[in-house]
C-alpha cells in the first residue's frame, strides 16, 4: 500500500476528480455589463456525501443559513450552485426565498431533488440577486457542464471577486493500486480573517467517507488552514467551505488510524493549506506574504492570540509595506494580546536572523533584517519560552493600494 500524498499545484481544479461535471457562464451579476464569469456550477453525478463550516458571524448571508439548513436535512447531495458579484447578504425574506429558486431551478434542470443543491453567493453586501440574470446564468451553466479542464477552470473563475486569479490545486494518493483524488478551488482576497475569511472554497473528492468522519476531517483541515490566515482582519458574512466526496475510488477512508483515513486527511489539509496560502498571497492589493511563527507559549490558545494581534495590528501591517523592521512594533503588538508575555525571556528571529534573544536586541543585525524583511515573503519567529503552546498564521502587509481599492468598494 502506498499513500504518500502527491500535491498538483494550480491543477485544473474539480474536474481532477471522477464523476464531476463543471461550467462557469457569464450572466452579469453584477449589472455592469462585464463579461467576466460570474456563476458555476459543480456537479455530481453520483450523490455525494458534504460537509461543511461556515462564517461565525452573527450576521449570516441567505445562502449560508440555506447550506446550514440543507446539510441538517440529510446526506446526499449532487450539486453547487455559486454566484459571485452580489453576497446575498443582509437581504431578508427576499434573500432565503431567492436561494430556494436557485436551488429548485437547478435541481429542475439537473433532475434531482431542490435540497441536495448547496447554494453560495459572494460579492457586495446588502443588494438583492437580479434574479432574471441569476436565472439565464443556471440555464446556461447547467448545459454547459462537462469534466474537462477547460470547464473546471472556468468555474473556478467564475466564483472570483476582487481576486485577480482562480486558485485551485489536486492532492492524490494510492491504496491498493487505486488512486484517490481530492481537489479543491477558492476565491478570496479581502475581508480575509477566521472564522473563516471573505472566501468560499469547494471541495471534491471520491473517497469512499460518511458524514461523520468527513465534517471531523473538514474541521480539522479548517483549522490550520482557513482558520490560519488573515489579510485585513475583518470577517465576513458569506465564508463557506463545502467537500462533496461521491465515493467512486470505492476507497473507505472513515478510520482516521488506518493508512487510507491518515493519507486522505492529509491529502484534505494539504489542499486546504495550499488554497488558504493562494488566498493570502492574491490578497487585495498586497505586497507581501508574512509567516507568523509563535512558539513557547503557556497554551495553543495563547500563541493564536499573539498571532493575531501581531498579523492584524496595522502599525505592523504598514512597517511591513515599508520594508522596515520595526520590532519594536512587533512586542508592544505581542504584549497587548496579554497573555503574561516575559520581554526578558523572548527570543525573535527574521526568518534565521536573530533580532532579539533573551529579550536583548541584536543590533549590530540591522542590515540584515532590513535584507530579511524587504523580501515579498519572508517568517517571523517569536518565540516566548514560556511553555510548549505554538502557532502558526499566515498574514500580509497593508498598502496604499488596499485603501484605493476598497474606498469606492
Amino acid at each position: 500500500m502506498s499513500t504518500a500524498v502527491t500535491l498538483t499545484d494550480d491543477s485544473p481544479g474539480l474536474a481532477d476528480v471522477p464523476g464531476f461535471q463543471l461550467a462557469g457562464v457569464h450572466c452579469d451579476v453584477r449589472e455592469t455589463g462585464n463579461p467576466r464569469r460570474d456563476l458555476a456550477v459543480v456537479f455530481s453525478e453520483k450523490p455525494a456525501v458534504a460537509a461543511g463550516v461556515f462564517t461565525t458571524n452573527d450576521v449570516k448571508a441567505a445562502p449560508v443559513k440555506h447550506c446550514q439548513a440543507s446539510l441538517a436535512a440529510r446526506e446526499d447531495f449532487h450539486a453547487i450552485v455559486a454566484n459571485s458579484g452580489n453576497a446575498n447578504a443582509c437581504t431578508g425574506v427576499q434573500g432565503w426565498n431567492d436561494c430556494e429558486a436557485m436551488a429548485a431551478q437547478a435541481a429542475s434542470l439537473l433532475k434531482i431533488s431542490p435540497d441536495q443543491v448547496f447554494v453560495c453567493s459572494t460579492g457586495r453586501i446588502g443588494r438583492g440577486l437580479p434574479m432574471g440574470k441569476i436565472s439565464a446564468g443556471i440555464a446556461d451553466a447547467v448545459a454547459q457542464l462537462a469534466a474537462d479542464d477547460a470547464h473546471s477552470l472556468d468555474a473556478a473563475w467564475a466564483i472570483l471577486t476582487s481576486d485577480t486569479k482562480p486558485k485551485t490545486v489536486t492532492a492524490r494518493f494510492s491504496v491498493g493500486g487505486q488512486t484517490v483524488t481530492v481537489s479543491g478551488m477558492a476565491k478570496g482576497a479581502g475581508m480575509i480573517e477566521p472564522n473563516m475569511a471573505t472566501m468560499l472554497a469547494f471541495v471534491a473528492t471520491d473517497a469512499q467517507v460518511s458524514k461523520a468522519a468527513l465534517q471531523a476531517a473538514l474541521a480539522e483541515a479548517v483549522r490550520s488552514s482557513f482558520n490560519s490566515i488573515t489579510v485585513d482582519g475583518d470577517m465576513s458574512t458569506n465564508d463557506t467551505v463545502l467537500v462533496l466526496a461521491n465515493g467512486v475510488s470505492g476507497v473507505a477512508v472513515d478510520d482516521a488510524a488506518s493508512e487510507a483515513g491518515a493519507a486522505f486527511r492529509d491529502a484534505l489539509g494539504q489542499v486546504c493549506r495550499a488554497l488558504a496560502g493562494k488566498i493570502v498571497g492574491d490578497g487585495e492589493r498586497i505586497t507581501k506574504v508574512v509567516t507568523l511563527n509563535i512558539t513557547g507559549a503557556p497554551t495553543d490558545a495563547g500563541a493564536e492570540k499573539v498571532a493575531r494581534a501581531i498579523g492584524n495590528s496595522l502599525l505592523v501591517k504598514t512597517s511591513w509595506f515599508g520594508n522596515d523592521p520595526n520590532w519594536g512594533r512587533l512586542l508592544d503588538a505581542a504584549g497587548y494580546a496579554r497573555i503574561g508575555l516575559v520581554e526578558e525571556k523572548l527570543d525573535l528571529f527574521y526568518d534565521e536572523i536573530p533580532v532579539i534573544e533573551q529579550g536583548t536586541p541584536l543590533h549590530d543585525k540591522l542590515p540584515q533584517w532590513k535584507q530579511a524583511v524587504a523580501k515579498k515573503t519572508f517568517t517571523i519567529t517569536m518565540n516566548l519560552n514560556l511553555g510548549s503552546g505554538a502557532y502558526h498564521l499566515l498574514s500580509a502587509d497593508l498598502s496604499e493600494g488596499y485603501v484605493n481599492f476598497n474606498k469606492s468598494e
